[in-house]
C-alpha cells in the first residue's frame, strides 16, 4: 500500500510541475526561448541525449534533488544508502512522468503530438514510442528505487 501511494504522490508531483514548466516554457520545450545558459559537450550529450544543459533545468533538477532530501535534513528518516536510493530513484522516476506530462498537458503537444518529428529535442534519441531516456531511466530509477527497498528490509533502516 505504501508504494501506491507514493506511486499516486509522485504523479500529483509530476502533474504539478509539468503545469509550472509549461506556464514558463509554453510550446517552446528545452528552455528554447528562455535566456539562460547552455553547455554542450560529451557528458551532456551522453546525460542529457544530445540537448544541452541549460541552467534552467540546471537549477530545476538542484531544486527538486535537494528538496527530495528534506525528510533526512529535518530529522524525519535517518540518512542512509537504503533511504538515498530510493530517492534517488524517485527523482528520477518524477523527472520521466514529468516530462511526459509536460507534452501531454501542454496545449501545444497533447498526447497525439507526442512524436518524434513534433519534438525537435528528443528526435535524434526516439526509440520506438518514446525517447531514449524515458526508456533508460525509467528503468535506472526503478532498480535503484527498488533496490533501496531490498536494503532496508535486508539491512534495516
Amino acid at each position: 500500500m505504501q508504494h501506491l501511494i507514493l506511486a499516486a504522490f509522485l504523479l500529483a508531483l509530476a502533474f504539478t510541475f509539468a503545469r509550472v514548466e509549461i506556464e514558463i516554457e509554453g510550446p517552446n520545450g528545452w528552455a528554447a526561448n528562455l535566456p539562460t545558459w547552455r553547455i554542450s559537450n560529451r557528458w551532456t550529450k551522453l546525460l542529457y541525449g544530445n540537448r544541452p544543459l541549460t541552467g534552467y533545468h540546471f537549477w530545476l533538477q538542484a531544486f527538486v534533488f535537494l528538496l527530495a532530501h528534506l525528510p533526512f535534513t529535518l530529522e524525519f528518516a535517518p540518512w542512509s544508502w537504503a533511504g538515498e536510493l530510493r530517492i534517488i530513484g524517485f527523482v528520477i522516476v518524477f523527472f520521466i512522468v514529468e516530462d511526459f506530462l509536460w507534452f501531454v498537458l501542454n496545449p501545444a503537444y497533447g498526447i497525439r503530438r507526442f512524436r518524434r518529428e513534433h519534438i525537435w529535442w528528443h528526435a535524434p534519441t526516439w526509440w520506438w514510442f518514446m525517447p531514449r531516456d524515458y526508456w533508460v531511466f525509467l528503468a535506472l530509477g526503478c532498480v535503484m528505487y527498488g533496490a533501496g527497498v531490498w536494503m532496508k528490509s535486508a539491512v534495516g533502516p
